[in-house]
């Protein structure tokens, strides 16, 4: 089981304000009286892209309040990205650029500004990109089935809707933090986490809403954790999955805890291709997750559902202490061709329905499970495609807080999290 206690390191250093990306002996004597700097945008460097391109490690960048159309690659680790307005702060992409930020370096931070209307994702943190030294390598030949390659990545306080795959993506990286982020109308999903182990990222305090799918992590394993935030008005809510199309299947130990999950039905959301609809939180042949002290109402198909996904089956998954009401079904067991319990469980719940029925009783945790086969499970027929373009404007959220004086730039590390303090949230 992942740790419900711990503390991550993060893979890299500020000495002076400047990132060092091993030990600090790495860094050069320049370095480490180099004070870092501000550049702002425009009034030191026309463009955000100009600003990063004269920036060093441990640089910020500040943008003023306008309206960017331009698609900024980061190749200088350490530096922060930051607006000095969340909601006039905007890189808009008109449709026809591909990211708004892409991130190929460790240990950047994005902060306080809004990213749409690009054709792929808002903010991209890739490591195969890092491994090939920028030049878009192919995944299965830079990338191997090796550790994650990024390592040190921070989205805060950031918007990011209508764009035409992911609202913030985090691929083959690993030591994250994406808080404070509000993500919605997006075809594939609002957070993406894929193909990392261990991946070591704590998303929290994020809304998720009009997106196909809200939280999607695709072969991300070890030290996961999705807490405190809400999913709303999605096709589907959360779900961390295995796939045969990235590397480092199976998935494995992600944490989904006091999150409230409601109403992931939404018909003018993005369709997801593969016709999955109305369940809150999805575990897709995942193996060691834990769905603790979630709040799930209102998903047309299901509150929990533990499915069998791309021939892997879910095993050793636990689901506790939530609170269902008002799904298709309240908690759903139902692997494609499995028999037996796979040491998957369900204990504490509070829920009305359940297939099969009983199904605490069957599958309790800490003991052994009694279930037989296991029946079969369809989900809601989703309604037509949903144009994620015209999907509504968000409405303004709130600011980042003023940094405290002396922060060093870049992504620091990761927080610590504590599963006890975490509760069932209010309705």
């Amino acid at each position: 089981m992942p740790s419900h206690h711990f503390l991550r390191r993060a893979a890299f250093v500020f000495v002076a304000g400047v990132a060092c990306l091993s030990a600090v002996s790495a860094c050069s004597s320049s370095a480490k009286r180099r004070e870092a700097r501000t550049i702002s945008v425009p009034s030191d460097a026309s463009s955000i892209s100009a600003a990063v391109a004269a920036a060093r490690p441990g640089d910020i960048i500040l943008i003023a309040p306008g309206t960017y159309h331009e698609s900024v690659r980061v190749a200088v680790p350490g530096i922060t990205i930051r607006g000095t307005d969340r909601n006039t702060v905007v890189l808009d992409g008109r449709d026809t650029l591909a990211n708004g930020i892409a991130v190929s370096v460790d240990g950047v931070a994005v902060e306080n500004l809004t990213v749409r209307s690009y054709t792929q994702n808002g903010v991209v943190f890739n490591g195969i990109d890092a491994a090939s030294g920028g030049k878009g390598a192919d995944p299965d030949t830079a990338y191997g089935t090796g550790d994650a390659v990024l390592t040190g990545y921070r989205v805060s306080y950031v918007t990011s809707y209508n764009n035409g795959l992911y609202g913030i993506y985090a691929f083959a990286s690993r030591d994250g933090l994406i808080e404070e982020t509000y993500v919605s109308g997006h075809p594939d999903s609002g957070v993406y986490i894929g193909q990392c182990r261990p991946c070591n990222v704590v998303i929290r305090r994020v809304t998720a809403e009009y997106n196909a799918i809200g939280y999607y992590g695709t072969n991300s394993s070890g030290g996961v954790y999705v807490i405190d935030s809400v999913f709303r008005r999605n096709r589907l809510g959360i779900a961390p999955n295995s796939q045969k199309a990235e590397n480092l299947a199976p998935q494995a130990e992600t944490v989904v805890a006091g999150n409230l999950v409601v109403d992931n039905s939404e018909p003018t959301a993005p369709r997801i291709p593969q016709g999955f609809f109305g369940v809150g939180i999805a575990v897709g042949g995942g193996t060691r997750n834990t769905v603790l002290r979630n709040r799930i109402s209102g998903n047309t198909g299901a509150g929990v559902y533990v499915l069998s996904l791309n021939d892997y089956l879910p095993l050793g998954n636990r689901v506790e202490g939530n609170v269902l009401d008002s799904n298709g079904t309240d908690l759903v067991y139902a692997p494609v061709g499995a028999s037996g319990g796979g040491d998957n469980c369900f204990s504490s719940n509070t829920f009305a329905t359940s297939l099969p029925q009983d199904l605490e009783r069957l599958m309790p945790c800490g003991s052994a499970s009694t279930i037989g086969t296991v029946p079969a499970f369809t989900t809601p027929t989703p309604p037509p495609d949903g144009d994620y373009r015209t999907l509504p404007t968000p409405p303004p959220q709130p600011n980042q807080p003023a940094p405290v004086a002396g922060t060093p730039a870049g992504a620091g590390p990761v927080p610590l999290v504590d599963l006890g303090t975490i509760k069932v949230p209010a309705p």
